[in-house]
């Protein structure tokens, strides 16, 4: 499990380089700066014994993250229901309007997939709240198509 949580923070990674405009030749071993040389690079070399995966164990890795998809920070589910607080927070957002880290939809039930939130007094699946510098997370509000970017 922890091979797998590895695998994704680093493909998380490459990722959010990828996104960038600088060249991924800091990510890659052969300097071709592509997403798969990325990912390729990181799942074969992050191993904590210093060994690497095997062709397996990175395929299962790999399938995993994709079926399961990742909608959680800090391992708190995005998606449920939340309370806004002003201490003690498990999250703290900040409202954009553009690159956003999530689009949130507010819903008043089902809050059961990636970005739906149902706002509650008590009994939360988790906390937030809401600051307007040095956010965990970049929160857009949408009517519709919510989830992580």
């Amino acid at each position: 499990m922890r091979e797998l949580a590895r695998v994704f923070a680093l493909f998380f990674m490459c990722s959010v380089a990828s996104a960038q405009t600088t060249s991924l030749n800091t990510f890659t071993m052969n300097g071709h700066g592509g997403l798969k040389d990325c990912i390729e690079e990181v799942a074969y070399n992050i191993s904590p014994n210093g060994q690497a995966f095997t062709k397996t164990e990175y395929k299962e890795a790999l399938v995993y993250m994709l079926k399961t998809g990742s909608c959680s920070y800090k391992g708190i589910k995005l998606y449920g229901k939340v309370k806004f607080v002003t201490s003690f927070p498990d999250i703290k957002i900040q409202y954009v309007s553009s690159f956003p880290d999530i689009k949130v939809q507010f819903v008043d039930s089902f809050p059961d997939k990636c970005g739906k939130w149902k706002e509650v007094s008590s009994f939360p699946d988790f906390k937030v709240e809401v600051v307007s510098s040095f956010p965990d997370l970049k929160v857009q509000k949408v009517t519709s198509f919510p989830g992580m970017n």
